[in-house]
């Protein structure tokens, strides 16, 4: 965009906050509150108020953001269509992508697109699956990848890839021996968060056997699959319940075991997702093929 300012005025409306438009945008805050003072001078109009500890907009603050979101558009729609003209790919392309494709399956096959296609400004989002939802309906993504069993109507989705959820502990170093499911719920369990598609996926398996959360003997819930993993290696009573792709190299060196559970189906699937009805840009589209080919080659 070619006023910083109107960006980071941007960010801070997004996130509500100072301190996180200064880390989005590695600056510091005296820096972010000074480029926001900037903009309220020039237009007369104060952008932010202050509730509490919390701020939010104004009424001007609205009217700017709406602006700014299509100054935004409007330029790298410019960046597109000039590059076009040389043939060559170009723009933004926001991705946004569920804890295990974020963490495991997507960083991998990102340099080789990067080196395909130099001038495509490039970002990626990691969050829970509900998340990754909020942030393609208010437009702060272009393209998703997500996991687990729920649907938004808004939302469009396309099948990319089956997963299995396993149940895993720290190594016993003995060979892996099947557990009933009665005996592997006597252990306290480590979960991901609620929003999360592991979560939700595990959810539906166990009701599928007339069993609740609130049944289950939970030690601790952790927002990532790196957390859990950690946590089991120091405590050698607890089971966790993460993407088998997730555990591969850990139970290759003998950190973690996979402990089977016949009476759990934890099959999913990774989807492609993005908003239903949306023109959906030639960036969004090289990707999509891009990450089709290079996921199912490594299957």
């Amino acid at each position: 965009m070619p006023d910083f300012r109107l960006r980071v005025f941007q960010s801070v409306a997004r996130h509500l906050s100072f301190t996180k438009a200064a880390q989005e945008l590695f600056i510091s805050q005296p820096a972010v509150t000074k480029h926001v003072r900037e903009l309220e001078r020039s237009y007369g109009q104060r952008l932010f108020e202050r509730r509490g500890n919390r701020i939010a907009l104004t009424a001007a603050g609205h009217l700017l953001l709406a602006h700014a979101d299509t100054v935004e558009a409007l330029h790298h729609q410019l960046t597109d269509q000039l590059y076009a003209l040389h043939h060559e790919a170009a723009g933004r392309l926001r991705l946004g992508a569920s804890t295990t494709l974020a963490q495991y399956m997507l960083p991998p096959i990102l340099p080789a697109f990067q080196a395909r296609y130099p001038h495509i400004e490039l970002t990626m989002l990691n969050a829970n699956s509900e998340q990754i939802a909020e942030a393609l309906l208010h437009g702060h993504l272009d393209l998703a990848f997500v996991e687990g069993r729920s649907k938004n109507r808004d939302l469009h989705y396309e099948l990319l890839l089956q997963d299995e959820l396993v149940a895993v502990r720290r190594s016993t170093g003995s060979l892996p021996v099947a557990m009933p499911l009665a005996e592997a719920l006597q252990h306290p369990l480590v979960l991901r968060e609620r929003g999360s598609g592991t979560l939700e996926v595990l959810e539906f398996a166990l009701r599928a056997q007339q069993i609740r959360l609130d049944q289950l003997n939970v030690a601790l819930y952790l927002d990532n699959t790196e957390g859990i993993k950690s946590y089991l290696e120091a405590a050698p009573a607890c089971l966790g319940f993460v993407s088998q792709r997730a555990v591969t190299r850990d139970v290759q060196v003998g950190r973690l075991e996979i402990v089977p559970i016949p009476e759990l189906r934890l099959s999913r699937q990774f989807e492609a997702v993005w908003v239903q009805g949306q023109p959906f840009s030639a960036q969004a589209q090289r990707f999509l093929a891009y990450a089709r080919r290079q996921l199912m080659d490594e299957v």
